[in-house]
């Protein structure tokens, strides 16, 4: 059953890749992922089924869509297309809200928990 209300402190971070750390949850259509993002981190080359909106909440982020390189900054939003190619750098230490459609299946690391 789907846990209708949380609170990002109560779910446990987990590491996905070198300076990454992220908090999920799951609905039955999307993926949230509240991203602690450690200055300097890459994020290598990579594409993806799933639409992606990233939403800079803190920190500086550059990052790279189908080749336009984007310096993103607190507060902005970018909407990235199913199987767009991009990669990116944390210029400073960030967090970072993703939403992800269709659910990310390859970040549902406990079934039934925070879905």
């Amino acid at each position: 059953m789907t846990k209708n209300l949380q609170n990002w402190v109560d779910i446990a971070p987990v590491t996905i890749a070198p300076g990454y750390r992220a908090r999920f949850i799951h609905s039955v259509t999307m993926t949230f992922a509240l991203w602690d993002v450690e200055s300097g981190a890459p994020l290598p080359e990579h594409s993806h089924p799933h639409e992606q909106v990233t939403h800079l909440l803190e920190g500086e982020f550059e990052i790279t869509v189908d080749g336009l390189v984007h310096r993103m900054k607190a507060g902005d939003v970018l909407v990235i297309a199913s199987h767009a190619v991009h990669s990116g750098v944390a210029v400073t230490a960030c967090q970072i809200l993703d939403v992800f459609s269709p659910v990310r299946e390859d970040y549902v690391l406990d079934i039934g928990h925070n879905r």
